[in-house]
């Protein structure tokens, strides 16, 4: 006979999870049952999951999950509820993408990334909230509202991946879907502590494709409890599809293996507590400095990094601008009133810039890959803050100074945009917590295509200075 849910069940990281349900710990049905009473129940303090399938058929899908796990036929992910970003696709929901316009446009077919968790044996739930067009780090919209953070209420968990980190690490759901454009997993996973990877361009599919991106900064990534479950996560999900030809091939490894394999030693790794230019809050520098040294203590070398990458911030704004306003451009102008005003107004500043403008871009953008490139030369990994600045408010704004200083616009991003530009897979890590009781993270930046060795490092990190199972309660 199985047993009951345990009271703490949504502190159990997925890997504890999966485990206990292959043990027959938890049935399915039962974890479905409590999932779904966490949903209802963090509604209104989280308002993480404002989208829900019909429960009777997630309760059909739990008992066929019983069943195989019962038969000894078991998938990876058998039985586990997942939340569907919705600026993804899964099928028979809305993909609404936070915009009014776009709130009944329900789903004909999942992206391939839920296609492939589903066939591991995770069951959609439902999506968890995104900023309009996930334009912003503050997740609110004007179809579902303000979604607000497990650890403090009144701030946001960050985006725009924030209702998938809310649901994370408010303990409603053990498995969700993210994606980063220019920090929209790590910006979140740090605001709540969690395991946040932005992969290499094209590492995860991101078919099928409804509109070519010409930007091509976008990318899908685990957002999870620990290292182990990002690598159990990507297991399932990455290699080659056709209805996205910018896809890499599968790698040929397990990335949940090589979390057992040996770290490379004496590992040459350059840290930079602000590229040269970024303001970051003292109490959030003073503990990334302490949290970055702990690869001196697992042996690795530590290098100060003078200086940083090329500044593409503005121009990222701009770039992304110019795509959302593609996505737009079928409801203009009879309805731009359904738009926030906020993203308007950048659309059309995007629409303005000229063919110079672009042509600059491109040649920072080239500029920034050099400079990449001769950084993973020399060195094995990067280190840098992930975010400079505690949480803003649950309905922004972000500031406008720190402790005296000017902060750029979207300095919210300044660590994270250029490895969306230079396709350069990176990750938050908790480094601790701040003055004010909130996660501050951790970057860590690794070569083109090298997500194994990110994850080893990553993984010894955590061993070192776990932060597992310390969640908002």
């Amino acid at each position: 006979m199985v047993a009951a849910v345990p009271s703490d069940f949504a502190l159990l990281s997925l890997c504890e999870l999966t485990a206990a349900l292959r043990e027959k710990r938890l049935s399915a049905v039962e974890l479905m049952r409590a999932t779904l009473d966490r949903v209802d129940a963090t509604r209104e303090r989280l308002n993480a999951v404002p989208v829900t399938a019909d429960r009777s058929d997630l309760l059909e899908q739990a008992h066929a999950a019983d069943a195989r796990l019962s038969s000894g036929q078991a998938r990876p992910l058998e039985g586990v509820p997942l939340g569907v970003k919705d600026l993804e696709d899964a099928r028979g929901l809305a993909t609404s993408h936070g915009s009014l316009p776009y709130r009944d446009r329900v789903a004909e077919l999942d992206s391939t990334q839920v296609a492939r968790l589903k066939h591991a044996g995770a069951i959609v739930v439902g999506k968890t909230n995104a900023p309009e067009f996930g334009h912003t780090a503050i997740t609110r919209n004007l179809v579902y509202g303000v979604t607000r953070s497990p650890w403090n209420a009144e701030r946001t968990p960050g985006g725009s991946s924030g209702g998938s980190a809310a649901a994370l690490t408010g303990g409603v759901l053990p498995l969700v879907t993210a994606s980063d454009g220019g920090g929209s997993i790590r910006i979140p996973g740090s605001f709540v502590g969690a395991f946040g990877l932005k992969t290499t361009y094209g590492r995860i599919p991101g078919g099928p494709l409804h509109r070519w991106s010409h930007i091509m900064t976008a990318v899908q990534g685990p957002l999870t409890k620990t290292v182990a479950d990002a690598a159990l996560f990507l297991d399932q999900v990455v290699g080659h599809d056709a209805t996205d030809p910018s896809s890499l091939p599968h790698p040929g490894i397990s990335y949940s293996s090589v979390l057992a394999s040996a770290l490379p030693k004496r590992l040459r790794i350059a840290f930079s507590p602000d590229f040269g230019h970024v303001p970051v809050q003292a109490d959030i520098a003073s503990v990334v400095e302490e949290a970055a040294r702990t690869f001196e203590k697992l042996g690795h070398e530590l290098v100060a990094l003078p200086g940083g990458p090329p500044d593409l911030t503005a121009a990222w704004g701009l770039m992304n601008a110019l795509e959302v306003g593609g996505l737009m451009q079928e409801f203009r102008p009879a309805r731009e009133k359904d738009f926030t005003q906020s993203l308007l107004g950048v659309v059309r500043m995007a629409e303005a810039m000229t063919g110079p403008f672009w042509n600059d871009v491109a040649l920072k953008r080239a500029e920034l890959v050099r400079w990449c490139a001769e950084l993973f030369a020399d060195y094995d990994l990067l280190v840098t803050p992930t975010v400079p600045f505690d949480p803003p408010p649950a309905k922004g704004p972000f500031p406008q100074e720190i402790e005296g200083r000017t902060m750029p616009t979207a300095s919210v991003a300044a660590f994270c945009i250029p490895f969306n530009m230079s396709w350069h897979p990176a990750a938050t890590v908790r480094a601790g917590m701040s003055r004010a009781g909130l996660p501050i993270g951790l970057q860590i930046v690794a070569p083109l295509q090298r997500e194994d060795l990110l994850l080893q490092i990553a993984y010894a990190y955590e061993r070192e200075r776990p932060w597992h199972p310390d969640w908002p309660r």
